[in-house]
């Protein structure tokens, strides 16, 4: 596996991903129309100050990873095509990654029912952080997840 720059020709990988039902409701996030999500991918994305990667194994990508600032803390997300769920590529190219981005600490936000990706995290050090609110104010209950001291 190797975690490359984002390259033109990934972005519609990428949003292929996104479309899948069962990656939506297990990450819990809404899907983009495609010039939306070109749009966000290049203007708030692929900003300089964020670090956004693809994940390729082999010759083919198989989804991305990447940080970035949001509400005061340096978050990290990744999204892997489903057809690769399961491989245990999330937890390489995290653990790759976290090599890549050193700023600590470094959080998560995750749908509680999406344990699979709990677990990726917990793989790679990240803990639960205790009293927050599981609610988000779209009715989706997650955690905030942490890696390093505050």
């Amino acid at each position: 596996m190797i975690l490359r720059n984002v390259a033109d020709e990934d972005l519609p990988i990428f949003f292929e991903h996104q479309r899948d039902p069962e990656a939506l409701r297990m990450a819990a996030f809404p899907s983009r129309e495609r010039d939306a999500f070109m749009t966000h991918w290049r203007t708030k994305v692929l900003r300089p100050e964020n670090v956004t990667r693809t994940i390729v194994m082999g010759r083919e990508v198989v989804g991305n990873i990447g940080s970035w600032e949001q509400d005061a803390m340096r978050l990290v997300g990744y999204w892997i095509g489903r057809e690769h769920w399961g491989k245990g590529i999330a937890t390489r190219a995290l653990s790759e990654f976290l090599m890549l981005e050193p700023a600590r600490p470094l959080h998560a936000w995750v749908a509680l029912h999406n344990l699979a990706s709990i677990r990726v995290l917990e793989k790679c050090g990240f803990n639960t952080m205790s009293n927050e609110n599981p609610h988000h104010l779209d009715g989706v209950a997650e955690v905030l997840m942490r890696l390093g001291s505050t």
